[in-house]
């Protein structure tokens, strides 16, 4: 009965997220035509809508989220480890901010979708020129008083480790002198389940709708976020990445413990399934100081460690 229970309960699962991110799809779409005269008021249904859709679906997951450490406020520079699609879910339930994913991402079904109309900042890794468009964007969020939250590591690992930081799309924060915040995100399945560094971890050569199956048919997941208590600065993006990876390593609560036989096996694999860095000898030209470099002087978490 147990297999049947499981699959039920995906199923179940499955209508009640389309209905949920259906049902906010459409009260984004019907609503924000009316707050097109105020880019703040739209900007505040955008965090609304999206915060409050994460949450459904963390309760519809039986998702329990434990935050421990202050989350920057906003305009923030944010970083941390990734882990798999359910970082956006988990995230998104806890902090107002725009997402820097990989363009695949825009053409999943569903979640493809929601990202798209919540102004996620998708980036082709296999177009070197697409980085400076990028990083425009995230300038122009920071700019704007928003938040930025970007998976340097440019890929989804078991979580065993943190594989070394891609540099290329940290130069906004360089150029402009912003402290880049850090945070780190964990999962653990009750006893019973499947361990979460295969149903809740997607990474390697994993199918995305078979892995969401598996996901729903979870009883419960725990999830931990741990939000850095300073933030760092640095003149080079390079410098940069190497001690936003550090610190993002010192706090990792890692899905499988290293000196299990799994972290072994996988560790090697993990790094093979990085993707190649954002070309790290492009150089985007620095722009003038301006009124991001005064947001970011505001920012909350001044305090850097050089």
């Amino acid at each position: 009965m147990k297999p049947f229970h499981n699959h039920l309960r995906a199923l179940i699962r499955i209508i009640a997220f389309c209905a949920i991110t259906a049902f906010f799809y459409l009260l984004w779409v019907c609503i924000v035509p009316l707050l097109l005269v105020s880019d703040k008021a739209g900007y505040w249904w955008r965090n609304f809508n999206f915060r409050a859709w994460a949450k459904l679906t963390n309760v519809l997951l039986r998702t329990q989220v434990e935050a421990r450490g202050t989350p920057p406020r906003t305009p923030f520079f944010l970083v941390s480890n990734h882990l798999s699609y359910m970082d956006i879910v988990v995230f998104a339930a806890h902090l107002d901010c725009v997402f820097v994913a990989k363009s695949e991402v825009a053409n999943w079904p569903i979640l493809g979708l929601l990202c798209r109309s919540m102004g996620t900042i998708f980036v082709d890794r296999n177009s070197r020129m697409d980085v400076l468009r990028v990083n425009r964007l995230i300038e122009q969020a920071l700019h704007s008083g928003k938040g930025v939250l970007l998976f340097p590591e440019g890929t989804s690992t078991p979580g065993t480790e943190v594989v070394p930081f891609h540099s290329a799309l940290l130069e906004p924060a360089v150029q402009q002198g912003c402290p880049v915040s850090f945070a780190t995100v964990s999962y653990k399945t009750p006893v019973g389940q499947p361990p979460a560094h295969l149903s809740v971890c997607w990474w390697g050569e994993m199918s995305f709708l078979a892995h969401f199956y598996r996901l729903l048919q979870l009883k419960s997941v725990d999830a931990t976020l741990v939000f850095g208590s300073y933030s760092i600065r640095a003149d080079d993006r390079k410098v940069l990445a190497r001690k936003l990876w550090q610190a993002v390593r010192e706090e990792l609560i890692p899905v499988v413990e290293k000196d299990s036989t799994f972290a072994d096996s996988t560790n090697s694999d993990a790094k093979r399934a990085q993707k190649r860095p954002l070309h790290p000898h492009l150089k985007p030209a620095r722009s003038a100081p301006g009124l991001l470099e005064e947001r970011c002087r505001t920012l909350t978490h001044s305090s850097n460690k050089t």
